[in-house]
């Protein structure tokens, strides 16, 4: 019987696991897609963005179930379910997630520094034609070799650094090199995979504090602003149109009695007939936007769009009011950067915590709201990079618009968002700390019973699991201890959160001071050529 009850549990679990995970590649197959360029596509870019995409979403994914399920090991009384009385098979379960994350964490380090650079580097030698297609093999595993490198010196540093603290100085020399290669032989690679992914994580620390901040505020504000009236916008365009037309016709009449133009007019006239050639490309876009249906039906779901950006909004203030709480606990009640900044459990009041916990008894409300915690992360990133595209330090490198983004692009896109969801499981582990160690576990506690009569009797009261519960007694989920193996990461990631608060301020305040955004926003740039204008009209 118990052995029936472990099956359902697990298969519960996993099965809700299995339905997301087609949900994801639905998703990920129509998001490449829109946002592709038809000129462009190459069928090996597409496959690698997609797959790069549903992995990350799959990683993301893999959170809420490793909650799930060391939550489902117990009743809400506070006893262990029959199926996981035993050790053994509570370990076995553990074991199982942490294989899920080391398994996905592996395929990610493949994707960062083998797949996705070779793929980048082969399509970059194609466009030159002379090249065939040996040597765009050869050449992309040339510029690859450097990443796979890099790949392995973090291996092997996280081989070799030591999780417990060393011999003391009064050791002898053997027993340090004795501890040495104790720990190395000790840990079956597993520290050295978590050195690596933790190294990656630190970049994708950054990539959050610029891009999922920035979406955070873009998102929800360019959902209540909405976006410009076309036909004021074809109004206004044909009005400049006209008045670059005059400014050109009044340069080249200086030119009427056969006198040729100066340097400084023949510059200016260059200037005024590009931006002609952009104005009449945005003439010929909004006419497309004021025919197309979609237009039209999004201005009749606008009532939508504004409560949705509202909930939006709301969600990334609670958002930033739990990360600041959670940062300024750690900050009062941590042992400070010798420490990495860890605190077990709560001290100050964290308001999404507190929500977790109290729908816990309402079941499945606390995992479908840890779930879309999850993936609103991954969304606001996904519009951040949209919105900003993709920099390097101050140069733009690429745009990301509908049905005009190279395969480069998305390559460099899917790179980030497999970054991002790295560092989006410490970054809600910082939102609700608690829940995330042990997500609805309660313990059974014996309390003396009050009354002169009662004598040395007991009764027993649930607590929900915290940093003071007994070992045996509450499961800790394999994400925490996977998060906090290396001090000096969480030491580097409590300071990041700071730098993430001060981002989406900054970011919220530039939201807040820019008008509503153009109906064909992005489509029309002056460094397109006419021939991309064929995406839109065929």
């Amino acid at each position: 019987m118990a052995a029936q009850s472990f099956l359902s549990e697990s298969a519960a679990g996993w099965s809700i696991f299995t339905f997301i995970l087609l949900v994801i590649l639905a998703f990920c197959w129509v998001y490449i897609r829109k946002f592709q360029s038809r000129q462009e596509s190459e069928v090996v870019s597409t496959i690698t963005a997609i797959c790069a995409l549903a992995i990350a979403l799959i990683t993301s994914a893999l959170l809420p179930v490793d909650i799930f399920l060391v939550s489902f090991m117990k009743y809400p009384n506070g006893t262990y379910k029959e199926w996981a009385a035993n050790n053994e098979t509570r370990g076995q379960i553990e074991d199982t997630v942490l294989y899920g994350y080391y398994t996905l964490y592996s395929i990610i380090l493949f994707c960062v520094f083998l797949w996705i650079p070779f793929v980048y580097f082969y399509y970059e030698e194609r466009d030159d034609d002379n090249v065939n297609k040996c040597s765009q093999v050869k050449n992309a595993l040339k510029y690859t070799v450097g990443f796979a490198i890099v790949c392995v010196v973090l291996l092997l540093i996280g081989a070799f650094v030591p999780l417990e603290a060393p011999p003391g100085q009064s050791s002898t020399q053997w027993e340090k090199v004795q501890y040495l290669f104790e720990e190395l032989g000790s840990s079956h690679g597993l520290p050295a995979l978590s050195f690596s992914i933790s190294s990656l994580t630190l970049i994708g620390m950054l990539a959050v504090i610029t891009y999922t901040a920035y979406g955070m505020s873009v998102l929800p504000l360019n959902l209540i602003k909405g976006t410009r009236s076309v036909a004021y916008e074809r109004l206004e365009n044909t009005e400049d149109i006209d008045d670059v037309e005059h400014q050109i016709e009044k340069l080249k009449s200086k030119c009427n009695d056969g006198r040729p133009l100066s340097s400084r007019d023949r510059h200016n006239l260059q200037e005024l007939e590009g931006k002609l050639q952009v104005l009449r490309r945005r003439g010929r876009h909004l006419e497309i936007a004021e025919r197309n249906c979609c237009n039209k039906v999004g201005s009749a779901l606008r009532p939508v769009k504004i409560l949705l950006g509202i909930f939006f909004i709301l969600v990334a203030l609670l958002f930033t009011v739990a990360l600041f709480i959670s940062n300024l606990d750690k900050a009062l009640h941590s042992a400070g950067i010798s420490s990495g900044f860890i605190i077990f459990g709560t001290n100050l009041t964290n308001p999404l915590n507190e929500l977790l916990l109290a729908l816990q008894p309402v079941f499945p409300l606390d995992y479908i709201l840890i779930t879309v915690i999850t993936m609103y992360f991954v969304v606001t990133s996904m519009a951040g990079i949209r919105n900003m595209g993709i920099w390097f330090f101050w140069i733009r490198l690429y745009k990301i618009r509908p049905k005009r983004t190279r395969p480069q692009a998305l390559l460099f896109l899917c790179m980030i968002l497999l970054l991002i969801v790295l560092h989006s499981s410490y970054m809600i582990y910082s939102l609700a700390p608690q829940y995330v160690m042990y997500g609805s576990q309660k313990y059974l506690v014996q309390m003396p019973s009050a009354g002169p009569t009662s004598g040395n009797a007991t009764f027993g009261t649930t607590r929900i699991c915290d940093a003071d519960a007994p070992e045996d007694q509450c499961t800790v989920t394999r994400s925490y201890l996977f998060l906090h193996k290396f001090w000096f990461f969480s030491t580097i990631y409590y300071f990041g959160n700071w730098a993430f608060i001060g981002a989406f301020l900054i970011g919220l305040v530039v939201s807040c001071c820019r008008g509503k955004k153009s109906v064909i926003e992005g489509e029309v740039e002056a460094d397109d050529s006419d021939l991309s204008d064929d995406e839109y009209v065929h």
